[in-house]
Parts: structure tokens; sequence; C-alpha cells
């Protein structure tokens, strides 16, 4: 008697199933955590932002001169943008925008001198933002 050795094609394709259901559960999964971790360069960025600030306000008695902030965008980011906006010599609001064509387009957040933290953007996947306005940041 001869016995054969091998799979057979009903044995490959429950494999291939199986595959393709954990695939469709992971990679989401993966993403989305990858998406969460470089939401802390927002988040740690604009906090860090917010103490440089602070500090250029206790040597000059004001945020900044001429319609810009005392401290310029650190050059590091990576994932975001940092944009600061002199509302008078005495405020200001920094944001953090999201870079296009990266895992965080879509997302800003917004920080001032009172220490006030907004969400003020989140792409569709996220859902929408609060009706009443957020006063922390959505990291979720």
């Amino acid at each position: 008697m001869q016995t054969k050795a091998g799979f057979t094609l009903i044995e490959l394709m429950v494999v291939v199933a199986i595959v393709a259901i954990l695939t469709a559960i992971a990679v989401p999964a993966y993403t989305r955590y990858v998406q969460r971790g470089d939401l802390v360069e927002a988040t740690q960025g604009l906090s860090q932002y917010r103490v440089q600030m602070e500090q250029y306000y206790q040597d000059n008695g004001n945020y900044g001169t001429g319609g810009a902030c005392g401290i310029a965008a650190p050059a590091t980011l990576v994932n975001f943008g940092l944009a600061c906006v002199l509302n008078s010599a005495q405020s200001y609001t920094a944001t953090m925008t999201g870079k296009n064509a990266t895992q965080v387009t879509g997302f800003a957040y917004t920080i001032n001198q009172s220490n006030t933290q907004q969400t003020t953007g989140l792409p569709s996947s996220w859902g929408s933002l609060p009706a009443a306005a957020s006063t922390s940041w959505i990291v979720r």
C-alpha cells in the first residue's frame, strides 16, 4: 500500500480563510495603535511649546511682537505642523495640525496662554467633535 503525503485543496482553503480573517482584524487594530502613538507628538509638542512661551513671557513681558509669537515652531516635527497666532501681546493660540498623507491627517489640537487644551479637528473615522467645545485633547 502506498500512502500519499500532502494537503487537500479544502485544507489549504481553510488555512487561507483563517489567515484572511486574522489579517482583517489585525491590520486595522495595528493602524489605530500606530495612529494613537503618533498623536503624542502633537500633545507633547504643544505642552512643550507652551512652557517655552511662558519662559519667553517671563523674559520679555509679552508672548511676541509684530504679530509673531516669540518662539519659533520646532523643526523636529514629523507628523504635525505647528502654527502660533498672537491674539494680542498678552495672549496666543498655538495649533498643531496633522500633515497630509500621514496617519494623523485631519487631527488638530490647540493650546493657549491659559493652558486651555482643545481638539479642533478629527478625521471622520474617529467620529465628530462634541457639540460643546472640547476642553481637552481627544486621543482616544
